[in-house]
């Protein structure tokens, strides 16, 4: 007889509380004295939530932005300090040490589009940062904190890419020399040298701007999603030559965001069909549909310890416990992982 699909996986739990829709998350730390990373979380009405995940409930709440959309959150590399993006155009660093929750610094951006800065650690005190620029195809790059412009970035003539849509930062362990990556409106995902402020590859993913992607240093390979029905995955040669490994298609449009878990084995999507997907990094098979949710996911987040958070419009942030972290490849393709809604177990 065929095995029976196992039946959807339920939270771990439910944070409520944020009283509009959850647009960013970001997992950050441990409290002191305890295990438990924080959660932040960025909302619709302007709001920035710290969660604890041992009481389950906000033990602070951030107003930096004017009620204007949250989209981006960040920790910097201190601990104590953190970066928030908001629709106001406004970039707000705040210190969260010892309980304080005050902005102690902020920068005006340029862009009104929907691209989220990111950020390159340069050591303890010093970072780089990557934001959309004046220009709406452009980029701007600082050294922070002294605010010290390195270059803009701004594609060739002939190129034509539209707005960068989604950034990332990262250096190759065997270079000094910082890289970006970035999601465009065109569909297509391109490398930067960020010294040479040239691209050094692009490569077509979608036919609808890049909504979100996330990108694996170590294996040089990233995924990226859009308004398609479809997950790209592509590569970076040592040639620094970007090319499409593979398409994976989607039972309904619409990817808001997309994340890999920390120790590279499975990625999780964020869906306008209300639901989270989780997959195998390596492989690319579905391995769980999660549909707690009653409005469009608009981000996910994985914490260090593998819990998974997924935001959403229905004002709800879900908490997942999926596949222990210390899972090998061999547990991953275990159990039933058709792409239906099944069992969180499947992987046991």
């Amino acid at each position: 007889m065929a095995a029976s699909p196992l039946p959807p996986p339920d939270p771990r739990f439910v944070l409520r509380g944020t009283q509009s829709a959850v647009h960013a998350l970001h997992f950050f730390g441990g409290a002191e004295g305890q295990g438990q990373p924080l959660l932040l979380s960025g909302s619709l009405s302007g709001l920035v939530h710290i969660w604890s995940l041992q009481t389950r409930r906000a033990v602070a709440t951030l107003d930096g932005h004017r009620g204007q959309c949250v989209t981006w959150l960040h920790s910097l590399p201190q601990g104590h300090q953190l970066l928030s993006q908001g629709r106001d155009l406004k970039l707000c660093l705040w210190d969260l040490a010892e309980g304080r929750n005050a902005v102690v610094d902020s920068m005006r951006l340029e862009s009104m589009g929907f691209c989220r800065s990111t950020v390159l650690a340069r050591g303890q005190r010093h970072w780089m940062l990557a934001m959309p620029g004046r220009g709406s195809d452009e980029v701007q790059i600082l050294e922070m904190p002294s605010k010290t412009s390195v270059c803009t970035l701004k594609p060739e003539a002939d190129a034509k890419p539209g707005m960068p849509m989604c950034l990332e930062l990262w250096q190759a362990e065997s270079s000094p020399r910082p890289l970006l990556l970035a999601g465009y409106e065109d569909g297509s995902v391109a490398l930067w040298d960020v010294s040479e402020r040239k691209v050094c590859s692009r490569v077509a993913c979608h036919t609808e701007p890049v909504m979100g992607f996330d990108f694996d240093s170590q294996k040089a390979r990233g995924v990226s999603g859009s308004a398609e029905k479809a997950l790209a995955v592509w590569s970076l040669d040592e040639q620094q030559a970007l090319q499409v490994c593979k398409t994976h298609e989607l039972t309904n449009p619409g990817i808001a965001d997309v994340k890999i878990r920390p120790d590279r084995k499975i990625l999780a999507t964020a869906g306008w069909d209300h639901r989270v997907r989780v997959f195998h990094w390596r492989t690319m098979k579905p391995l769980a549909v999660l549909s707690f949710h009653s409005a469009t996911v608009h981000c996910v987040a994985f914490a260090a310890n593998g819990l998974l958070a997924a935001g959403s419009g229905d004002q709800r942030i879900s908490i997942w416990s999926l596949y222990p972290i210390s899972s090998d490849s061999s547990t991953l393709l275990s159990g039933h992982v058709e792409d239906t809604e099944v069992g969180a177990h499947a992987l046991a």
